[in-house]
């Protein structure tokens, strides 16, 4: 989004380093900037305030995903590297993306492939390169791998996806939000946190469902999104199941607000919709990429983080509040709030939460 791309840099100091619970008294301990489409008014609360931003008869459409230990640690002939499970295809290869390691824990990018390449992983599993995911891109490639359980060997040797803003490695609970389920027939899981969804605690839940708001479930397993290419997500497996079609498009109809938590639930959500904005009960791969030409359909309102200046996400947001005649004005007026206001980003980070009134 050149606008923001253009005027906005992320401080050193702004990079929440360590999860909330190591910085505060909790999880739920992170700032809630609060955008209203409908009135351009932006308000700033503590998030356990949610509850009383909300009302009853919203939906909470979240993301049950839960997240892999999807790094591990590997070797390219002599070569160290790292590499990122992404995603599982149909055809049982998976799509990695392999790095450098940085000498401080974390990694850097690295020239894809080459073709045929093996790459030995710890445990003593290996895998072939076979060719890019998208011609021209070498970040991700397809990779054939050998006769193991990938998701068992990631949680025996694996660790979560780690990037260079953060302090050091987290164990896997630190990336697993309040909603994570098991293992679902839709896919192994996701690469990366939902992290919309993780400052919600069972108390915050609790007070939400009291005050009539309700939570509707959805599956989105996310790939990888290297911190340094800023592309467009990639193809990825969802799941919208019946009853949460038939509660969304209830809440439609009786005034209430359709609130995705984090970009999964929209692309989710936006995947299963008819042109008149009616969800449906679907599953399978989306490519789908909401821009503000786009638009949104279903979904009245976003929560989510603080994302970098050139993050595809942004045109997501602002597609949400194009839906209010906002958009980008007043994204870039509540971006200027939280650099003044010293928010945090990145999936440690602080929160902000589009709302239509």
């Amino acid at each position: 989004m050149t606008s923001l791309a253009g005027s906005v840099h992320v401080p050193e100091g702004l990079h929440a380093r360590v999860p909330a619970e190591e910085r505060g008294r909790g999880r739920d301990d992170v700032r809630l900037m609060v955008s209203r489409g409908a009135s351009g008014a932006v308000t700033h609360h503590g998030f356990a305030e949610l509850p009383g931003v909300l009302k009853a008869g919203d939906v909470l459409v979240v993301n049950t995903s839960a997240t892999l230990p999807a790094a591990i640690d590997g070797r390219v002939g002599d070569e160290h590297v790292v590499v990122h499970f992404s995603t599982l295809g149909d055809d049982g290869r998976w799509a990695v993306e392999v790095r450098t390691p940085d000498g401080e824990g974390t990694t850097r990018p690295r020239a894809g492939g080459p073709a045929g390449a093996e790459v030995r992983v710890r445990g003593g599993v290996s895998l072939w390169l076979d060719q890019p995911l998208e011609p021209g891109s070498g970040r991700l490639w397809w990779a054939r791998v050998g006769s193991a359980d990938v998701v068992r060997h990631l949680h025996r040797h694996g660790r979560p996806i780690r990037y260079s803003y953060t302090d050091r490695d987290q164990p896997l609970s630190a990336y697993q939000t309040a909603f994570a389920a098991g293992p679902d027939p839709y896919g192994p899981g996701s690469a990366e946190m939902p992290s919309a969804a993780r400052p919600f605690t069972p108390e915050i839940v609790a007070r939400l469902v009291s005050r009539g708001v309700q939570f509707a479930p959805i599956v989105l397993h996310t790939g990888v999104s290297s911190a340094e290419a800023h592309e467009p997500p990639y193809p990825e497996r969802f799941a919208v199941p019946g009853p949460t079609a038939r509660l969304v498009n209830a809440a439609k109809a009786g005034g209430g607000a359709v609130v995705a938590v984090g970009t999964t639930a929209v692309r989710a959500l936006e995947s299963a919709a008819s042109p008149r904005g009616t969800v449906r009960a679907s599953s399978g791969w989306t490519d789908l990429v909401i821009t503000p030409e786009r638009g949104v359909r279903v979904v009245d309102g976003l929560l989510t983080g603080l994302h970098e200046p050139e993050a595809s996400h942004l045109l997501m947001l602002e597609a949400v509040l194009l839906k209010y005649a906002a958009g980008r004005e007043l994204l870039c007026r509540s971006y200027d709030e939280a650099l003044a206001r010293r928010y945090l980003w990145h999936e440690f980070g602080d929160t902000h939460l589009i709302l239509p009134a």
